[in-house]
């Protein structure tokens, strides 16, 4: 790389051809294969990359088919605004796709403000992740069992935590336009209540009880009839982890998918509790062996 911004900022010393000899639409060309981040480096190089860099033929390869859609999400906020949704396919068409790019890379939420969703920098795949607010939690309401309580460690500062329940049962359903492609679903959840304590990171175990007797059970199904379920105990205090419910497949990305998802264990001859639900996550199947959201 050192050889080659050399070369493209050098003069010409000789009588060689320099990269920024190269017209700006053959530059375009080669950046087409590139990712994004690899994109933002080579407009370093030169005048005629940086030119190219900033094309809309070469942001808008790396946009999925919908962008317009997710943009008018974006731009709803609690996607109830029809104007403002109106105005973002306006917008869509008038802004350079470099903007639209790094517009939908930010995580927007909507839904009044318990969803968000972002796309993922290195496919052209949504991540969405769902508050544990904008879930049917049976029992949340009776402070006995279940409480809302603050945590800087959830991308919404808040998780619901159960102290102790005999019907244990946490469902939720998003429609969203997503791009088409093979997506998992996930509950993120934590034995134990985590807190900070004289600035370092603890977990209490006080209330963590009746998830080793029997399994939890996660299922997830489609409005176009697909349908996925899995089981496990919960083990593991003091952690963060993504349980994974099934995945699904999206081929038609003009029309949203509906999906329902449940996490239940509702055995009742025994309690369980100990328990913070912070989301479900959805994200591009290709990101699984990843470092997790």
């Amino acid at each position: 790389m050192g050889a080659v911004a050399s070369s493209a900022r050098g003069g010409r010393g000789g009588e060689g051809t320099v990269l920024g000899d190269l017209p700006e639409s053959c530059v375009a060309e080669v950046l087409l294969r590139l990712d994004p981040q690899e994109i933002c480096r080579m407009a370093r190089l030169s005048r005629t990359f940086r030119g190219a860099a900033s094309g809309d033929g070469v942001w808008e390869s790396k946009l999925p088919t919908n962008y317009a859609r997710l943009l008018a999400v974006a731009a709803a906020g609690d996607g109830g605004e029809r104007q403002a949704a109106a105005a973002a396919a306006l917008e869509a068409e008038s802004l350079p796709k470099k903007e639209v790019y790094a517009r939908l890379c930010r995580r927007n939420r909507f839904d009044g403000g318990k969803k968000e969703f972002w796309l993922d920098k290195g496919g052209r795949g949504v991540c969405m992740s769902i508050s544990s607010m904008a879930l049917s939690i049976t029992g949340i309401d009776d402070r006995r069992y279940w409480n809302f309580i603050p945590n800087d460690e959830s991308r919404f500062h808040t998780v619901a935590y159960l102290s102790q329940i005999w019907w244990f049962e946490v469902r939720g359903e998003v429609e969203f336009c997503f791009p088409e492609g093979t997506y998992s679903l996930f509950y993120r959840v934590h034995l134990g209540r985590p807190f900070k304590r004289l600035g370092r990171r603890v977990c209490s175990s006080e209330h963590i009880h009746g998830w080793d007797i029997k399994p939890v059970r996660f299922q997830m199904s489609t409005d176009d009839g697909q349908q996925a379920q899995s089981k496990c105990y919960l083990t593991d205090p003091g952690v963060w982890i993504n349980h994974h419910v099934g995945d699904f497949v999206v081929k038609d990305s003009s029309k949203p998918t509906n999906i329902r998802f449940v996490m239940i264990q509702i055995d009742c001859t025994h309690t369980k509790g100990g328990l913070c639900v912070d989301s479900v996550v959805v994200k591009p199947q290709y990101l699984t062996q990843r470092i997790r959201i």
